[in-house]
């Protein structure tokens, strides 16, 4: 039963995003793949003091939310799960909104570095297991009003 009310919520989110998706804006991320598409209300985090805090200290997360975070630059960069209390999965993008790594499935709490490459911009943060069950993966495109004009897929 739990299993067909997962599946459920995912066709509604699959079914709510659409084959296409309205206007970018500040707190929606959409991604598209061969997979299809989806939509996250996210909160942004575009300031060093926001990406320090990231999701610390959350006991949960709606299911089709996140925290996007969004650099100056590309760069390496690399995240932790200190004081993180839900498994995470990290979805890495280039500046120009391609995925170039999907890291599922994040231990809370957990120390250890998580490195999610060179030349990384934006990193979405959504609820653990969701990359999966979506099949968000590397060549995954995501828009975002941040992404300007050398998006890959480029707000209206």
């Amino acid at each position: 039963m739990r299993h067909l009310f997962g599946a459920a919520v995912l066709a509604l989110a699959a079914y709510a995003a659409g084959p296409v998706l309205a206007e970018c804006a500040p707190d929606r991320v959409d991604l598209r793949g061969d997979w299809g598409t989806a939509r996250f209300s996210v909160e942004v985090a575009d300031t060093a003091d926001e990406r320090s805090q990231g999701l610390m200290h959350r006991e949960s997360m709606p299911r089709g939310a996140g925290m996007l975070f969004v650099y100056d630059k590309e760069q390496s960069v690399s995240f932790w799960m200190r004081n993180t209390l839900i498994p995470l999965d990290m979805i890495f993008a280039d500046s120009a909104g391609i995925v170039r790594r999907v890291h599922e499935n994040a231990i809370p709490l957990d120390e250890t570095g998580i490195r999610g490459g060179s030349n990384i911009q934006y990193v979405l943060e959504i609820n653990g297991g969701l990359s999966a069950r979506f099949g968000i993966n590397p060549g995954t495109e995501l828009r975002h009003i941040a992404l300007g004009d050398g998006a890959a897929w480029p707000c209206e």
